[in-house]
């Protein structure tokens, strides 16, 4: 029923896209113009990444600009968040616009001349550090957003807030960030926002292209951890023991039949992925326990509680089987829910797309099991979370470096139309209602 129900609302859509309402005159010729100074911004931001929850100097930047737009800024936010809010001083909605800030633990490996050489520390360890998710883009593009809403204010309605948000990538061991804080502390309050829209550049997507899916677009995650206990022996005498490393191995490929033989995937895909286990430290010893850590992604909350209960009935039966126990952590220290476009925004924002990006690039895509923290600000107001083209037209798909890779690169003329959809999305928002 609901699969019909968001088929329903994009074809009235698409029926109307053709009739799409018109926005301000000069978005499109401003957009031009600041083009140099969003790529100047993003190559600023580049250069400079710094890791979750430490984006102090890129706060500081972005809380420069913001005020030099004569904007009120609230920062400190989650940490390092920066807030600020465009009043227009006439009734109306309030419509937040979201871009992450974090850098991820990955050393470069392009050859540009604003490489990142920055090194920090995660997790107690030295690492390098590199925009390879394309945050810097998202910081860059609402930037420029947010310069051509100033210079249109006289033709809004309501109120923009802006949101710059840190540790989209998750928080350090032993600490909190993200989106999930930023709602905990309040950002979508004073005043109330009624939608939200964000976007992600996309490194395999055509330049001028726009995706999007109404419904779950981007996965829910929950990492866990399964310690399995048993009982330490010589290895020359297996009998004696109750072995955690060979119970282990058949709980992992216990996990597999979760979603291959539980999960309806013709509706909703679903993965259990085991990325890492650790037990034992001489090949003549059986240990007493191994830990097996992993992550499931879902795209429907009713499978993800289902495979939550297989993770835990697996792990638990089969380890009981072999005379074992296992302790099942779920989740085991973040989690994120499934990225979830409302369906009847997602249908009503539809003709912007058409008419900001023509209807030939404008592609409805299948979700992918990739995670987004947007979700949190989703589960409290509508909002619509976008793909945009980062790709250069001429280099093929299979080529396109992969995001968070140190290979990450995007062709920067892809930025310009994010900074015109989000300006588009406000301005008619703001105009129908």
């Amino acid at each position: 029923m609901k699969a019909q129900m968001i088929k329903t609302l994009i074809a009235a859509a698409i029926a109307s896209s053709l009739s799409a309402p018109s926005f301000a005159n000069n978005v499109d010729a401003m957009a031009d113009q600041i083009e140099p100074q969003v790529i100047k911004w993003r190559r600023h931001f580049h250069q400079h990444p710094e890791l979750s929850n430490r984006e102090f100097n890129t706060a500081k930047t972005i809380e420069k600009y913001l005020k030099s737009l004569g904007l009120k800024t609230e920062t400190g936010i989650a940490r390092t968040g920066v807030v600020a809010v465009l009043d227009s001083g006439k009734p109306g909605p309030v419509v937040a616009l979201r871009a992450d800030m974090d850098g991820l633990p990955v050393i470069e490996s392009v050859d540009l001349p604003f490489a990142s050489k920055a090194k920090s520390e995660y997790n107690g360890k030295q690492v390098g550090v590199m925009h390879a998710c394309g945050h810097d883009t998202h910081m860059a593009m609402l930037m420029g957003a947010a310069k051509i809403l100033v210079a249109n204010k006289d033709k809004l309605r309501g109120k923009v807030k802006f949101i710059f948000q840190p540790a989209e990538e998750g928080a350090p061991n032993g600490e909190t960030g993200g989106a999930e804080v930023m709602v905990k502390e309040g950002v979508l309050n004073n005043p109330d926002v009624d939608v939200i829209f964000g976007l992600h550049i996309s490194s395999d997507t055509d330049v001028g292209v726009v995706a999007y899916r109404a419904g779950g677009i981007m996965a829910a995650v929950d990492p866990f951890k399964i310690v399995v206990k048993g009982k330490q022996a010589h290895g020359a005498y297996p009998w004696l023991s109750i072995d955690p490393i060979v119970t282990s191995a058949q709980i992992i490929m216990g996990l597999q039949t979760v979603v291959s033989r539980e999960a309806k995937l013709i509706d909703s895909a679903a993965v259990v992925t085991v990325g890492s286990i650790h037990g034992g430290n001489r090949s003549n010893i059986i240990p007493s326990q191994v830990e097996i850590v992993g992550t499931i992604r879902t795209l429907d909350e009713n499978v993800r509680k289902k495979v939550h209960a297989g993770v835990h009935r697996k792990a638990e039966f089969i380890a009981k089987s072999m005379g074992a126990t296992a302790e099942v952590t779920l989740p085991l220290d973040y989690s994120y829910p499934v990225t979830y476009n409302d369906p009847k925004l997602m249908a009503e924002m539809l003709p912007v797309l058409t008419a900001t990006a023509g209807k030939s690039n404008v592609k409805e895509v299948n979700p992918v099991t990739g995670a987004e923290d947007f979700a949190f600000f989703q589960e409290k107001v509508p909002g619509v979370y976008l793909f945009v083209g980062g790709k250069p037209k001429n280099l093929a798909v299979d080529k396109a470096p992969a995001h968070h890779t140190p290979f990450f690169k995007i062709d920067e003329s892809g930025m310009k139309l994010g900074v015109k959809l989000l300006t588009n999305l406000t301005i008619d928002y703001m105009a129908k209602h």
